[in-house]
């Protein structure tokens, strides 16, 4: 009679656990492309890049122009001012690297601006997928836009437009 109950229990638990587990794909490419405050986020952020490369493109400059001129008149210089236009340039050369890290490095700039632009967004598509998948019994969202391994997605469970649609965006 034990023996029953146990084997009973044991198929009702193995029972649950072969549920089929539901699964969604997003594209969040598609998702964030038709979000206009990220489209809006994304070009303030390159007029940002492309005005901080300027200014370190014009120190880089100007150190390749104080080389060349050095080039052309080291046979008419002392050795002390070799030596001073060498630390010149030496020093203009090492501002420039200074100054790209500072908007550019790992802990630069446009990584703050990036990080203040786009994490708002990104923590409210991420609320908005985990609702709908809350919402359709989801236990896994799968990005087939970053994920190479997905050869091959229905439509029928792309939750893309649904998450746009939370969003207040109908597309």
């Amino acid at each position: 009679m034990i023996r029953r109950v146990l084997l009973m229990f044991v198929l009702c638990a193995s029972t649950v656990s072969m549920q089929a587990q539901k699964f969604a794909l997003i594209d969040m490419d598609y998702v964030f492309k038709n979000i206009p405050a990220y489209e809006r986020a994304n070009e303030q952020l390159s007029q940002v890049s492309k005005k901080w490369q300027a200014e370190v493109d014009a120190l880089t400059t100007e150190a390749q122009t104080m080389y060349k001129n050095y080039q052309n008149e080291v046979v008419f210089l002392s050795k002390e001012q070799k030596k001073a236009k060498q630390d010149a340039i030496m020093e203009k050369e090492k501002q420039a690297s200074e100054l790209k890290r500072k908007y550019f490095g790992p802990e630069g700039e446009l990584f703050k601006k990036r990080t203040a632009l786009m994490s708002p967004i990104q923590d409210e598509v991420y609320n908005a997928v985990k609702d709908v998948a809350d919402l359709r019994g989801y236990q896994l969202v799968l990005d087939r836009a970053s994920d190479t391994g997905i050869i091959f997605g229905s439509p029928k469970i792309d939750i893309s437009d649904e998450v746009l649609r939370k969003l207040g965006y109908s597309y």
